[in-house]
């Protein structure tokens, strides 16, 4: 069976733009789940090593382009693509670049709006300079 994604919107709903769905309905697919996903390298030393940071740009927008491209990476591992994400739980450690957030995910997605939630939380456990991480599942065909 083919897999369908349904973004729906509430009948009543007003006509604005979000970067969200607020419901998904899938049918038929894959499951595919992605975590702890950010801008560092996704294959790096554990313990962490300082050093594999450095190349971290201090800017949301630009960390969270590198964790999308991320995202993308694996999803094309397994044949998928971003259209294909419909749930992302997003975890910032400042709430106050939500924008530059939401301006890399419109690039990345388009008009493809996955099921999401964003966290303020205190630090990632990556390393202290890591902005964001990101957290998805896809539904890719089978």
């Amino acid at each position: 069976m083919a897999k369908t994604i349904e973004l729906v919107h509430w009948p009543d709903a007003p006509d604005v733009w979000t970067p969200y769905a607020p419901v998904i309905r899938i049918k038929g697919g894959t499951m595919i789940c992605m975590a702890g996903v950010t801008a560092a390298p996704v294959y790096h030393h554990h313990p962490h090593r300082p050093e594999e940071f450095d190349a971290l740009v201090p800017d949301m927008y630009e960390q969270t382009r590198a964790a999308l491209e991320n995202l993308r990476q694996g999803l094309a591992a397994v044949g998928g693509k971003m259209s294909d994400i419909v749930f992302t739980t997003r975890y910032l450690t400042d709430m106050s670049d939500q924008n530059g957030m939401s301006r890399a995910c419109k690039e990345y997605y388009g008009d493809h709006q996955p099921c999401s939630t964003t966290v303020q939380v205190v630090r990632l456990a990556t390393d202290p300079r890591c902005l964001i991480e990101m957290n998805a599942i896809a539904i890719v065909d089978e």
